[in-house]
């Protein structure tokens, strides 16, 4: 099997606006077998007045409500439609917010029968002024998240600590087991001078824990590589220590392009770890 388990499509309101019907196009074309369409959900009716930072953080992050049937009934056409050639799988990236997991179990209830793949995810923490995006800019990270906590580090600890409660959060029968870009707090990494911002002996204890507790729900990882492809970034996501964490606590783990354009699918694809022999050859072909 050859899978690409997260893309996104033409209802991403921060995406290339390209018909969906390209993006399963290129995974024919490229050989994958699997091919999960992982759009960005609604954010929960009230989050906006509680969120500060660049507006367009907030704005583009997810779909409207009102494209959601639309969007699961195009999916779903297509699905039918390329049976023959790949087998596409319809479903949601979930934005995990606290405070708001009412909301998401209402939506998921609503929806989750016509999911067949989802993913869990991350962007926002509690920061300046209220939620904060982490993955906008590395100016609104500096004051929304750095500024708030303290240091880089401490958010990345926050980040770390949030995920915690993501895995635990009780969020009904249809709550997504893939587990999105666990190290998506380090996107821009090499952009702040004055910060260190590897991961702090606290982070990498948050990340054993982390590890574990996916490993015992037996839920699984979104290995992402997009952020090879990030300037600020220059790794996957997660990076390869955390990768070879992965691989000794055989924690699953399934390869996603988190594609926007049609120029994504199939992005980093070779640097996929396919066994858990290679361990630190898993890189190599990223490395040259």
């Amino acid at each position: 099997m050859k899978k690409d388990g997260h893309t996104h499509t033409e209802f991403c309101p921060h995406g290339s606006g390209e018909d969906v019907e390209l993006f399963i196009q290129k995974a024919i074309g490229l050989g994958f077998t699997d091919y999960s369409i992982t759009e960005h959900n609604p954010l929960p009716q009230g989050f906006t007045e509680l969120a500060a930072g660049e507006n367009e953080a907030i704005a583009t992050a997810g779909m409207s409500i009102t494209d959601v049937e639309y969007y699961l009934n195009k999916m779903h056409r297509l699905k039918k439609k390329y049976e023959n050639e790949i087998r596409v799988h319809v479903g949601f990236e979930i934005d995990y917010v606290t405070g708001f997991e009412g909301y998401t179990t209402d939506f998921l209830n609503e929806y989750g029968k016509w999911m067949d793949d989802s993913i869990l995810s991350l962007h926002f923490l509690q920061g300046k002024g209220g939620y904060r995006s982490i993955d906008f800019s590395p100016q609104d990270y500096q004051d929304g998240i750095i500024t708030h906590y303290g240091s880089f580090q401490k958010g990345q600890e926050n980040y770390f600590q949030t995920l915690l409660q993501l895995v635990d959060a009780d969020l009904g029968k249809y709550k997504p087991k893939r587990i999105g870009h666990i190290t998506l707090c380090q996107k821009f990494q090499n952009y702040y001078e004055n910060e260190e911002t590897r991961l702090s002996k606290r982070a990498l204890q948050l990340v054993d824990e982390l590890l574990d507790k996916i490993k015992g729900k037996n839920y699984e990882l979104d290995f992402n590589t997009a952020g090879m492809f990030k300037p600020y970034c220059g790794e996957p996501y997660p990076s390869l220590p955390i990768m070879e964490k992965v691989i000794e606590k055989q924690v699953r783990y399934v390869y996603g392009s988190d594609s926007h354009h049609v120029t994504d699918v199939g992005r980093g694809y070779p640097i996929v770890p396919h066994n858990n022999e290679r361990k630190r050859e898993i890189y190599a072909g990223y490395r040259e």
